[in-house]
């Protein structure tokens, strides 16, 4: 599997699958329309990433970097074309606690952070390798509402910070902590250029849509700013971003044991953020584009962009749901958007600094509203009170755990709360028809509905009455399933109790991996035509008479 799994990975490595992508028949307009797209994905790239920088507490070009590398790797080779990979906030506020580590010497946290990100993408290759990725398809829908609901709120208050003072905010977990408030007319002014990207955007495709409605936004906000001579927060106040290529180095930090103790968990961490949020971002972004599949082969091109970023100075990323929705809603479909947009922001950093660093912040952050707007699910509110409360719960829960922690912390909890919620309701649902049996005089029938696994077999005890039934007793699983272990055992255990009241337990419809797996009851079966046929996810051994493993 794990050589099948590498043989198909570098066959698209070699080829790239253009052809797949729509590449390989491309006209002068489609090619217009993806690199004007990437030009305005790379512009909204640079406040974001050097933002996040701040926050893991590294330097500005180590998020620049990040978001090169990362967004060239995954938009050439990952599961999904028109997707943006970069330098993201989900991971910045777990990368900040490893470069401060009290274990680790005053200005080397840098380097644990890049030798992190390099084991990071190792665990998230083994993702790939053994497809853990199609465990995505047990993320409810509840839970991609909230997510998608929780991850319009962060990227909402990470734009906030823009409003501060130059100079007087400090990094935080949504990029607002700290700093003062501007007022009066610098504020006034800020939220009128904002307002008018937002306009432009929103305006733009009634009019025309050869320009991307994002691109016109920016560029005619910054003419307005540049034009007048506003005294406005520019790209420029956040940070330089000019610099060179990125240059290869092995981060140095002691090879030990140690090294390995400190660093694990984060990369753990990181590496199942990282995953998290992109296969998610995948599935979003499929359901626009109407694509499906490859998330085994997003989480190999993640393993490998985050592999390759620790050893060039980059702080590690994954994909970015807002550039994302800027790409799409910009027109971007294939891979070429996200390779140029890659390619673009190489090229701010190394020779169009100086005009990027004039671009207003206002334009960015009407840009990232109106992905707020165009990401959060509104339909989520009109059905919250037509829906199961159970549902709506999650989908609350999972937004409010994601602003106040994390995404793969909400996802996690989501997946959790929602499995229990399935399990209690189905634990519910077994009930029993009983009747006299016509085929066999005088014996008592008991006809199971429902599924009989973990959650339901204190309910199926509780069903039979060994002591006042009648000699004969027949259990019927025509219309139940058997699901686990603890199903099993819970026959085991019946068939057990009326053999201690001297009565005759007889077992129909059950399929023929029951009849392997059940050891004191298996002479009882009834075996019968139309007996079912299906896995059980347990397994069974006859010598030892224990239950366990994978069937």
């Amino acid at each position: 599997m794990v050589k099948s799994t590498f043989a198909a990975f570098a066959d698209r490595v070699a080829r790239a699958d253009w052809a797949g992508n729509g590449l390989s028949a491309m006209t002068p307009m489609r090619v217009k329309t993806e690199l004007l797209a990437g030009f305005t994905v790379a512009l909204a790239l640079v406040p974001e990433a050097v933002a996040f920088a701040f926050v893991a507490g590294v330097t500005p070009l180590a998020g620049l970097y990040a978001a090169f590398i990362v967004g060239l790797i995954t938009a050439l080779f990952g599961g999904r074309p028109a997707m943006i990979s970069g330098a993201t906030g989900a991971l910045a506020v777990v990368m900040v606690g490893l470069v401060h580590d009290p274990r680790i010497a005053e200005g080397l946290g840098p380097q644990y952070l890049f030798a992190t990100v390099v084991l990071m993408g190792i665990l998230q290759l083994f993702a790939g390798v053994f497809k853990l990725g199609k465990f995505m398809r047990l993320v409810p829908h509840p839970v991609m509402l909230g997510f998608v609901n929780g991850l319009a709120i962060v990227i909402f208050l990470a734009q906030l910070g823009q409003f501060k003072v130059p100079g007087t905010a400090s990094a935080g977990a949504h990029g607002f902590a700290g700093g003062e408030w501007m007022s009066g007319a610098p504020l006034v002014i800020m939220l009128g250029l904002t307002a008018l990207t937002m306009a432009i955007i929103w305006g733009m495709p009634k009019l025309t849509k050869i320009i991307p409605a994002p691109l016109a936004g920016i560029g005619i906000v910054a003419g307005i700013v540049i034009g007048f001579g506003l005294n406005v927060p520019t790209v420029g106040d956040l940070a330089s971003v000019k610099g060179g290529l990125p240059p290869f180095a092995v981060p140095t930090v002691p090879f030990t044991f140690e090294t390995l103790e400190i660093i694990f968990p984060y990369a753990l961490i990181l590496a199942a953020i990282g995953l998290i949020e992109s296969l998610l971002t995948l599935n979003l972004v499929g359901e626009i584009t109407g694509k499906r599949g490859g998330a085994s082969q997003e989480c190999l091109a993640q393993g490998t962009a985050n592999l390759v970023t620790g050893f060039f100075g980059g702080m590690g990323g994954c994909a970015m749901i807002g550039q994302s929705m800027i790409n799409v809603k910009s027109g971007g479909r294939t891979r070429l958007s996200g390779v140029s947009a890659a390619l673009f922001l190489l090229a701010f950093i190394l020779v169009g600094s100086s005009l990027i660093e004039r671009i207003p912040l206002a334009a960015l952050v009407g840009v990232m509203f109106m992905v707020v707007i165009g990401t959060f699910a509104w339909q989520s509110l009109r059905i919250m009170t037509r829906i199961p409360l159970m549902d709506a719960f999650v989908i609350v829960l999972v937004t409010g755990t994601t602003v106040a922690y994390d995404l793969a912390t909400a996802v996690v909890v989501g997946v959790i709360v929602s499995a229990l919620a399935y399990a209690w309701n189905n634990a519910r649902r077994i009930h029993v028809i009983e009747r006299d049996s016509v085929r066999t005089p005088g014996a008592h029938v008991y006809e199971i509905e429902g599924p009989l696994f973990f959650g339901s077999t204190d309910g199926f005890a509780e069903l039979f009455h060994p002591e006042t039934d009648p000699d004969v007793v027949i259990v019927d699983f025509k219309r139940s399933r058997v699901v686990d272990q603890s199903a099993l055992q819970a026959i085991e255990d019946l068939a057990a109790r009326y053999a201690e009241n001297g009565k005759t337990l007889r077992l129909r419809h059950l399929s023929h991996d029951c009849h392997k797996l059940l050891k004191r009851a298996g002479q009882l079966m009834v075996d019968a035509d139309d007996d079912p046929d299906y896995a059980l996810a347990v397994d069974y051994n006859v010598r030892t008479g224990v239950f366990g493993g994978g069937h």
